[in-house]
Formats: structure tokens, C-alpha cells, sequence
């Protein structure tokens, strides 16, 4: 395609570093329909004959045909996807062929195939965060008034609901969805065709025509950033990055919970793997595997940051890596969201064993301070200096729970408190009486799921 200005043909690793169509033959659907777009607005502005162009429209879609039915021969001695298609698209009809190029260069083309391909990936990777959503939101339904230890610093806190817990990664995935969704309309803004190589061109081109047929809001207003920019992809990356961030939590949570050490859950068979000398062994290897996944992600948007951010104006090769990263984020993000919703879908949860957990370290002992506040007037300080002096005495006589502690412990330390305040110190009654808004009590988590619920609607 380009040979005219060499006399010998390129080194075979010359070849080899220099193709990417095993990477980028992804790109065929957008490559088409850009084509198509590119063609059809050639012939309104006259610059190619209606003739040529039913040509090019009907040589293309035999072409994604034979792409579909696995007939279509890619050739690395070709390159890329869009002189692949483009060689075949003229040995299929044969001038008319050559003629689809005018008033665009690789480089235009490439943006604009990698932005369509992008902008359908995020809307698939949002879509899929809002299937795990769901998952987790039955989930919370069914376990809003089951009490787990709430942790800080991996130390028991406070009693919550499971179901408090699990609407935690509902919000959080939601403002992934947000971001994620956000990214794809940001590459849907400026569409690159008509910028050709780097300047624009001569050719009397209509670009809000093409930008408006393939679904973005308007033409690049600056050829050189169209053709030379990544941020889209950029912004991609990082909002993947952000959203794996929050499934690795997740994961490494499903770790913990069905261990034996907690035993607060168990994964179904079909997420569970074995050990190939320890009959009894039940690894939680799926959610290992998204957080190693994170990893992964997070590396990818590094790289392609610290590509582009050397490069001058406007093209340069090493932006042919980009789409290599780019779909291998996309692909184990997708593979991540879909390991996450077949474990939450069929966790079970063991409510004895949380219920348990959840009243060991004197996890009550706020609602003990907050008594002494509300009903004496004691100040804030204070009354968490005489509980923790209950909560030493407790310790001292290996009571477990302040709730089985003696009334005569609580009144040797301040003779005010009475049976009224010793009842409240129940994992029960703690999350029960957490009914501020956005709290853990599950009269306020049925509230929250039904607000999802309508969301989701």
C-alpha cells in the first residue's frame, strides 16, 4: 500500500514489529462502518460517483459477511484491519476499490475505529456492573436484618446487617457505572475522520455528516489532537481501573468471609476450585483471580499512559500499543464482572457464625456511650472514658458480650447506669437503633433497596 517510495521490501522483523493486525482485526465492525460512512459522504459532496459508492457499500457488507463466517483471510503482510479490508474491498469490486481512501489517512481512521470500539466497550462494561448490581441487591434483600461484625482496621467495630454490607458495593458500582458511562460519552464527542494524516485536507469533505452517522456529537475542531490524542482511551482505562479497584475489594472480602477462620459465607461448587494433595481444601481461587485482575487493569492504564505521554504531535507508531492494552483492560474487566456475579449469585451465608462474630469484641460498647450521652447528659468524652473502663472489667472476667456482663459490674463502675441501658447492648438492638439515614439498621437497608430497586427500573 505504500511501496511506490521503496525500492526492497521491508526486513521480516521489520514485518513482525510492524503488523498488528492479530490485535487490531477486533476493530473490523467499526472499521466498516466508518468506511461506510466515510463513503457515502463522499458521494453527497461529489468528490466519488453514486456508482462508486453502491460499489463500496455493498463490497463492505460482503466483506463483514465474510468476517462473520470465518471465510475472510487476514494478512499480516497487509498489516492492519483497514488495509485488509481495503485490499479485499478491491479485489471484490475492483477501482472503486482504491477510490474509498480519498480525503482520509490511516491515522483518522484509527482514532475513529478505536473511539466507536471503545465507546460500545464501556457501555458493555456498565452494562455488565449493573447485572452484578442486581446480584448483590437480592442478596441484600434477603439478608437485610442478618448482623455481621462491622470492621475497622480489620478489628470488629460495630454490628451492621449483611445486607448494609453488600448495598456498600451497590453504591460503589454505581459511580463506577457513572464514570464508565461518562468516558464513553467524552469519546463520543469529537469524531477524528476527515483530519486525515495530520492537517486535514483539500477534499471539499461534509465532516459533521460522517461524525453524525457514526453517533458522535461533532466533528474534531483540531486535526493534529484528533489524529494524536488518547485520552479517551486514557479515560477508559482509568475508570476501569477505579471500578476493579472496588471488585478486588469485593473479592478479597469473599476471601476472608469463607475462610474457616471466619466462615461467614460459602461459594457454590461451580466458583470453588480444589487442591491437588489436600482432599479437604475449598479455594475461593475465582475472587484470587479478580484481584490479580486489578493488577493487571491498573498496569495496562500505566503503560498507555507512559506512552503517550513522551510523544510529540501528531501520530506516532508507538500508538499502535494502544489497543493491545486497551482490550486486554476491557477483556479482564468483562471476565471480572462475570466471575463476580456467578459467586455473589450463589454465596451462602451462614447467620449463626456472623451473628457470633459480631458480638465478640465488645462491639456494643458505642451504644453504652451513646446511652450514658442521651439519657444522663454525660459529655461525649466522658462517657467513653466509663465505658471503656466497663469494657476492662468485662475483659478482666472473661465476659465475651457486655450484654451478659452483671448489672453490679456496670454500677461498681457508675451506679446511673441501669437494666434499661444493659438491655440495649444486644447485637440486635445496636444495629436496630442505627436508623439514621444511610445507616444499618434494616428498617433503613429495606428503604435503601427499594430506592436501587427503582433505579434499576
Amino acid at each position: 500500500m505504500w511501496g511506490g517510495r521503496f525500492a526492497a521490501q521491508p526486513a521480516s522483523a521489520m514485518q513482525a514489529i510492524n503488523a498488528s493486525i492479530d490485535v487490531d482485526k477486533r476493530l473490523w465492525r467499526e472499521d466498516i462502518e466508518g468506511s461506510k460512512a466515510h463513503a457515502a459522504m463522499l458521494a453527497a459532496q461529489g468528490i466519488i460517483t453514486a456508482e462508486d459508492n453502491a460499489a463500496i457499500q455493498a463490497g463492505l457488507d460482503q466483506i463483514a459477511a465474510e468476517i462473520v463466517e470465518g471465510t475472510f483471510q487476514f494478512s499480516a503482510e497487509l498489516e492492519d484491519i483497514h488495509l485488509n479490508i481495503e485490499a479485499r474491498l478491491t479485489e471484490r469490486i475492483g477501482e472503486a476499490g482504491k477510490r474509498l481512501h480519498t480525503g482520509r489517512s490511516r491515522n483518522d481512521q484509527v482514532a475513529t475505529d478505536f473511539k466507536l470500539w471503545t465507546m460500545r466497550a464501556s457501555r458493555e462494561a456498565a452494562d455488565g456492573l449493573r447485572v452484578l448490581q442486581k446480584a448483590l441487591l437480592k442478596q441484600a434483600e434477603a439478608h437485610a436484618e442478618w448482623v455481621m461484625p462491622g470492621f475497622t482496621h480489620l478489628q470488629t467495630a460495630q454490628p451492621i446487617t449483611l445486607g448494609h454490607h453488600l448495598l456498600a458495593y451497590v453504591t460503589m458500582l454505581e459511580r463506577d457505572r457513572v464514570r464508565i458511562i461518562g468516558g464513553a460519552l467524552e469519546a463520543a464527542w469529537e469524531c477524528p475522520l476527515g483530519a486525515a494524516a495530520l492537517a486535514g485536507t483539500s477534499y471539499r469533505i461534509d465532516r459533521e455528516a460522517t461524525a453524525h452517522a457514526l453517533g458522535f456529537h461533532a466533528p474534531a475542531g483540531n486535526s493534529l489532537d484528533a489524529v494524536g490524542s488518547r485520552d479517551f482511551a486514557l479515560a477508559a482505562l482509568s475508570n476501569l481501573s477505579i471500578a476493579i479497584t472496588h471488585l478486588s475489594r469485593l473479592a478479597e472480602e469473599i476471601v476472608l468471609w469463607t475462610s474457616p477462620q471466619f466462615g461467614f459465607a460459602r461459594l457454590s461448587d461451580a466458583w470453588s476450585t480444589g487442591s491437588s494433595i489436600m482432599p479437604q481444601k475449598r479455594n475461593p481461587d475465582a475472587a484470587e483471580l479478580v484481584r490479580a485482575k486489578a493488577a493487571r487493569i491498573g498496569a495496562d492504564f500505566a503503560a498507555l499512559n507512559a506512552i503517550v505521554q513522551k510523544l510529540p504531535l501528531a501520530y506516532a507508531k508507538d500508538l499502535q500499543e494502544d489497543k493491545a492494552l486497551t482490550f486486554s483492560a476491557f477483556d479482564n474487566f468483562a471476565l471480572s464482572v462475570t466471575a463476580m456475579i456467578g459467586m455473589i449469585e450463589t454465596m451462602r451465608f451462614n447467620r449463626e457464625t456472623m451473628r457470633a462474630a459480631a458480638a465478640k469484641g465488645y462491639s456494643t460498647a458505642t451504644d453504652l456511650a451513646d446511652w450514658l450521652v442521651r439519657e444522663l447528659r454525660v459529655p461525649f468524652r466522658e462517657a467513653h472514658e466509663i465505658t471503656g473502663r466497663i469494657v476492662r472489667v468485662a475483659e478482666d472476667a472473661g465476659v465475651a458480650e457486655l450484654a451478659h456482663l452483671p448489672l453490679s459490674e456496670f454500677q461498681a463502675v457508675d451506679p446511673r447506669i441501669t437494666e434499661a441501658a444493659r438491655a440495649l447492648l444486644t447485637v440486635e438492638k445496636s444495629v436496630e437503633s442505627r436508623d439514621s439515614y444511610g445507616g444499618t439498621a434494616p428498617q433503613r437497608v429495606r428503604e435503601q433497596i427499594e430506592r436501587w430497586k427503582e433505579t434499576f427500573k
